[in-house]
């Protein structure tokens, strides 16, 4: 009887230690995507609309170091604080410094101090969404790489995924998992080279027919094919191919890892966080465009995330009313482009500076923070309904930023709540009373013609001139 015993008690802590905090007690109920897929719901029901922040602290070094000088009781009074605030939802970027240094394995003192910020943000009513990997606190040698093409990374990405989540399988505290912050395909890389020259071969078959679909005479053979200039060329066939190929290279890059994500947990929620030029509304040049198409990548996504900043002409400065007009039209065009693939949406990063003059900013007159509450208030005001939540940049103000970041806090480094704080009071405040209120739907708006714009910055420049007139004209 008491080897029967013995044996039954071995059994339950081999299976408290193989899955890690699947008995632990739920706080938090696990968010879902709701039924008619325009939002997020817990598993009661009730209408869940993330608003929060990317967290990281002020004092940890420009790129900040947060796992490398974790504190936990500093990080603690944040959530506490935030959720005073009516936040429920903190972004973190994981880093290949800190977790995975080396592909095939997560670092245990990493792990460790996840699980601490999890349970942390749990006992403050808190979700968070963590997001894939990244160079903020530095590169091993395996990932200094082309994150996106490379198939040695994208292994290590997929055996990144399927550790972490089968570790966090069963904690309801995680919100979703984001792919990356601002994935982009690079222009040319050897890896992309390669995958460009497989490609065309598959499209083509040989050069005699890639030089008649091309309509060129200077057309290497198959296997040399180099990327084409970044410069404007209007539905040409090469830079359209070209672009293509980074579009299909980046749907595979997402589709990899959303694979790995739901074998390890299949309730798990994955989004990626996409940057904004993603949508070629605004590109300094042809191989500025992300390659990242919302459109391609939905079927992989339970939900679009799009990041969106005031740079509609250069970085909005306050100093000229019309420039905020802009820049909300340019808001609207890209909500609409992600809101129109039927599926949740969240602006996962948002905010502008205030409080200061960023030292990025050198002539630049000084950003209040009042002026800082009313754009960042409008962004949130303007898009609600077809995006269903947000996350501001940042909690606190950060110092040591070289850029925008310095004074984008729902805080000052000190702790001293800003004007854009109080009103993040009021909107969170705004969404739990009022969960279904909707912003007024635009009007007449022109098409946003794709492949047109990725292979002519003037044709984008045209297109967003007419769409912010448009705009403007609206009541």
């Amino acid at each position: 009887m008491l080897r029967r015993v013995s044996r039954r008690l071995f059994l339950l802590i081999l299976a408290l230690t193989a899955v890690p905090h699947a008995f632990a007690a739920a706080t938090l109920p696990r968010i879902r995507v709701a039924p008619d897929n325009h939002g997020f719901v817990t598993e009661s029901g009730q209408t869940f609309h993330p608003i929060g922040v990317t967290y990281y602290r002020p004092g940890t070094g420009w790129a900040p170091q947060l796992w490398k000088q974790f504190d936990a009781e500093a990080t603690r009074a944040d959530f506490a604080r935030l959720h005073e605030m009516g936040g429920n939802c903190v972004r973190v970027f994981l880093t290949y410094g800190s977790f995975c240094s080396e592909p095939g394995k997560l670092d245990e003192s990493a792990v460790r101090k996840l699980d601490q910020f999890l349970d942390l943000a749990e006992a403050n009513g808190l979700y968070v969404h963590p997001t894939g990997p990244d160079h903020w606190e530095g590169l091993p040698d395996w990932a200094k790489t082309d994150r996106i093409t490379d198939e040695k990374m994208l292994r290590g990405l997929e055996d990144f995924w399927r550790l972490l989540a089968g570790h966090l399988r069963g904690r309801t505290v995680i919100f979703a998992y984001d792919l990356l912050n601002e994935p982009e395909v690079p222009w040319d890389s050897p890896s992309l080279r390669s995958k460009w020259n497989q490609w065309l071969t598959v499209r083509y078959r040989d050069h005699a027919s890639l030089t008649n679909a091309w309509k060129r005479s200077d057309v290497p053979v198959l296997g040399e094919v180099g990327a084409p200039p970044k410069e404007d060329a209007e539905l040409d066939p090469r830079l359209l191919d070209y672009q293509h190929l980074r579009e299909a290279t980046a749907v595979e890059w997402t589709r990899r890892q959303a694979v790995a994500i739901r074998a390890a947990d299949p309730q798990a929620l994955v989004t990626a966080g996409f940057i904004q030029w993603a949508v070629p509304a605004v590109l300094a040049h042809v191989g500025h465009y992300a390659a990242f198409r919302p459109e391609q990548h939905a079927p992989y996504l339970d939900f679009m995330t799009f990041h969106f900043y005031p740079l509609e002409n250069g970085p909005l400065l306050y100093d000229r009313p019309e420039a905020e007009g802009r820049n909300l039209a340019y808001l609207e065009c890209l909500t609409r482009e992600f809101a129109r693939l039927g599926k949740p949406v969240i602006i996962g990063e948002f905010g502008w500076h205030g409080g200061g003059k960023p030292k990025a900013f050198k002539d630049a007159p000084v950003g209040t923070e009042e002026d800082q509450a009313r754009w960042c208030r409008q962004v949130v005001e303007r898009t609600r309904g077809p995006v269903c939540g947000w996350l501001n940049w940042g909690f606190r103000d950060q110092p040591e930023a070289a850029d925008v970041s310095e004074f984008t806090g729902l805080l000052t480094a000190g702790g001293k709540e800003k004007a854009w704080g109080r009103e993040f009071r009021r909107l969170a405040r705004d969404l739990v009373q009022n969960p279904d209120a909707k912003s007024v739907p635009p009007g007449p708006r022109p098409a946003l013609e794709w492949d047109r714009l990725i292979t002519s910055r003037r044709v984008a420049d045209a297109f967003r001139a007419e769409y912010i007139k448009a705009y403007l004209r609206s009541p």
